[in-house]
């Protein structure tokens, strides 16, 4: 998974976590929310974390494969921050 432009502007980046479906998002080499897809209902959903205090920021969509819930979860983010 690559960091998106909106990301990178920001001086952010993606870093992979523990395993191929988690990921952290870092900001100034700092993790700050992490995406960890997690199965639901024969689909997928992607729980956003803000790293500093456990959070939850995702709305619990659902999505069809692990990699399209990432991605998703990191859509979210953004526009959870309005970047």
């Amino acid at each position: 998974m690559t960091a998106p432009e909106w990301l990178t502007t920001r001086e952010g980046a993606l870093k992979q976590g523990l395993n191929n479906r988690v990921w952290l998002v870092t900001m100034s080499g700092r993790p700050a929310w992490r995406l960890d897809a997690l199965p639901a209902k024969g689909h997928y959903t992607c729980a956003v974390i803000q790293t500093t205090n456990g959070r939850r920021l995702d709305g619990g969509k659902e999505y069809a494969t692990q990699e399209t819930a990432l991605s998703g979860g990191l859509e979210e983010l953004r526009a959870k921050l309005g970047w």
